[in-house]
């Protein structure tokens, strides 16, 4: 098949890669022209362009421009294609992107592959970044059956696991597990910053080895990406913001109270439930 990618970053360079090894022809779009040369240099892309209409040809477009890039993407880029396109995206948000784009493109598919890292760039594209990933599809009830199935087959091909859900449903899970994780390691970066001492500041910078740098990774990442999850997500981002302040005060009791037995049975639980989320 041929497939176009708008948006020549860390996800759109590594589906470059795997799409190519599967054997299709890839075409990339990309507003830079030296990200479009650099993008075929290293072998991510078959062609590219800053031109939309390079992916006029395409069988199936993905979309992988900034969350609020993504719509007035596919509102030009959608004048260039047969009806025929299938078209995705790739963005961490779904209803809003769904809602404006499923009523102006039969074959559109709202996506969203969990794989990634805080690195921006074609140079930090990568093969095999989708394996085994959970790769999520939002199809709607307008949605024709053979363009799913097309997706489906390609997503497959990435060794992703597929899932299907609502839009809706899909921003608040992610809330939860993608979006409140950002909020949260960046709160606790800037109450770092908050030390007025600057000999203990100093002190915790020195000392800070893998504890912080665990829990600090994903809110010291793309301000821009962070920004986007919670003008986008908003009201689920804020659902789950509130919900974890009232578990922090909870905490802030029991430390409080010296309520060491119930403290412990809370850790306890949260050990034996942690790996239904993640597993090391």
């Amino acid at each position: 098949m041929k497939i176009g990618i708008l948006g020549l970053g860390l996800i759109g360079g590594s589906l470059g890669f795997d799409l190519q090894s599967q054997g299709h022809h890839v075409l990339g779009v990309s507003r830079r022209e030296s990200t479009c040369k650099k993008a075929v240099d290293l072998g991510s892309v078959n062609e590219a362009s800053v031109d939309l209409s390079l992916l006029a040809s395409a069988d199936v477009v993905f979309i992988c421009t900034p969350i609020g890039l993504i719509v007035p993407q596919v509102e030009q880029l959608i004048a260039h294609l047969p009806a025929t396109t299938i078209v995705t995206d790739v963005g961490s948000v779904k209803t809003p992107i769904v809602e404006a784009i499923a009523p102006i493109w039969e074959n559109f598919i709202g996506g969203h592959p969990m794989a990634g890292n805080t690195d921006v760039g074609i140079e930090s594209a990568q093969r095999n970044l989708f394996v085994n990933r959970p790769y999520v599809l939002t199809p709607v009830a307008t949605t024709p059956i053979s363009a799913i199935t097309v997706l489906e087959e390609i997503v497959r091909s990435l060794g992703s696991i597929i899932y299907h859900c609502q839009p809706e449903k899909h921003d608040r899970a992610v809330s939860w597990i993608s979006h409140l994780p950002v909020m949260v390691s960046a709160s606790l970066i800037a109450a770092c910053l908050s030390e007025t001492d600057l000999e203990i500041a100093h002190l915790a910078q020195n000392l800070a080895s893998s504890g912080f740098r665990d829990t600090s990774r994903v809110g010291g990442g793309n301000p821009e990406l962070g920004v986007m999850m919670a003008q986008y997500n908003r009201q689920a981002l804020l659902h789950s913001l509130h919900q974890y302040r009232q578990n922090l005060d909870e905490f802030i009791y029991l430390i409080e109270q010296e309520k060491w037995e119930q403290l412990n049975e809370q850790m306890n639980l949260n050990q034996q439930t942690r790996p239904k989320f993640v597993k090391d």
